[in-house]
């Protein structure tokens, strides 16, 4: 395919002439890319490439009876619900971490202590709204978010589209932005004990123009 040309050009004349090297490309990263943009004709520079920022995050709840189960901004009718300092809700939590992670702006906790009353039973998206503002603020925008929910029961399908409008409408994006998947672990760990939950989330951000 193309990206495997890519790997494979030789741009000896300009190296050559700028560093006095035959070495490829691909040990140049800077003039291996604009060599893939000129060849192929991308239509993007080096520095388009380079202005985005990928997030990671993570995040486990307990789970108890009598408690209520808040996923993705909705609350789910369950016998059994997470148990945290705020509503506990483990996907809004992760795409909190990915985002802040995205720009290292350190994790929820570090911003929202489980020590400060004023977070005690808060809204997780009223979390999450705060969390974007930092991300807005610093001149980012949300290219696309991809998420996991690891949950043995209650089933999801019918509640996930409701959840992506919910952080769609809280992100200020388009719907077809923001992805929402749900698996069991097999009855394996805690989850599939039914003990706890947790969920992934990776976001792409872009810089604004």
């Amino acid at each position: 395919g193309r990206w495997h040309e890519v790997h494979c050009i030789y741009n000896r004349s300009k190296l050559s002439r700028e560093y006095n090297t035959t070495k490829p490309a691909c040990e140049y990263p800077s003039l291996y890319f604009e060599n893939a943009v000129q060849r192929f004709g991308f239509g993007v520079s080096i520095d388009q490439l380079m202005d985005i920022k990928i997030g990671y995050g993570y995040d486990v709840h307990r789970l108890e009876v009598g408690e209520e189960l808040w996923l993705g901004g909705i609350l789910l009718p369950h016998h059994k619900g997470a148990v945290g300092h705020s509503d506990a809700d483990v996907l809004l939590h992760a795409i909190c971490d990915a985002l802040l992670g995205a720009l290292a702006l350190r994790d929820i906790g570090f911003h929202f202590p489980d020590t400060d009353p004023a977070y005690k039973g808060i809204d997780s998206k009223k979390l999450l709204s705060e969390t974007w503002h930092k991300i807005e603020e610093r001149g980012w925008a949300l290219g696309n978010l991809d998420t996991t929910i690891c949950l043995q029961t209650p089933k999801l399908s019918d509640s996930i589209d409701a959840m992506r409008q919910v952080i769609a409408g809280i992100l200020h994006v388009d719907l077809d932005r923001i992805s929402i998947k749900a698996t069991t672990t097999e009855k394996l760990g805690f989850v599939g004990t039914q003990d706890g939950i947790s969920a992934h989330a990776v976001v792409l951000l872009k810089e604004k123009k």
